[in-house]
């Protein structure tokens, strides 16, 4: 069973990750899935009522595509196909922030030791490292930075408002 690092610890992933499947035959029975957007889209009602169901997105896919379904998603699963596309760290943003998503909020693809920290500082829980990396190794790299200078989901404060004691909800410069 493939591994998945949630919440800072590796765990056996439940999910199967079906990145070509086009239609409902191509889903194993009783197992739960992640489907391309697209399939949501097209058999949504289906695959509400299979139950068991998350989404992945790939880069050039909105988010907000989902808006309706949030509640219902378990997990949706953000793409990271090369480690030089950072949409993703935006996708979770306005997953987490605008739209509210309160389920899991994982990062697939080409998911590096080094950009665990950021990723979870912009809402993912949950990351599917690939399996040529060490999972151990990675879950280390929560621990190597220890601050970010800007508000995140996890901090909203931004890091100077927060050491001059100053509310997090002033802007500068002023509006």
């Amino acid at each position: 069973m493939p591994r998945l690092i949630r919440n800072r610890t590796i765990v056996d992933d439940q999910y199967t990750l079906l990145r070509e499947a086009a239609s409902l035959a191509d889903l194993p029975d009783g197992v739960p899935v992640i489907v391309p957007l697209a399939l949501w889209l097209e058999r949504r009602a289906a695959l509400i009522a299979r139950g068991e169901a998350g989404v992945w997105l790939a880069p050039a896919e909105h988010p907000g595509a989902l808006a309706d379904d949030m509640h219902r998603l378990p997990v949706i699963a953000i793409d990271f196909p090369q480690f030089t596309d950072g949409r993703g760290y935006s996708h979770a943003r306005l997953l987490r922030e605008r739209h509210r998503y309160a389920g899991e909020l994982r990062a697939i693809g080409d998911i590096q030791r080094d950009q665990l920290y950021y990723l979870a500082q912009c809402g993912f829980d949950a990351f599917a490292i690939p399996d040529a990396r060490n999972a151990e190794d990675a879950v280390r790299g929560f621990a190597d930075f220890r601050e970010g200078y800007q508000a995140t989901v996890t901090r909203m404060a931004w890091l100077p408002r927060q050491s001059a004691g100053l509310p997090a909800d002033i802007r500068f410069p002023p509006a």
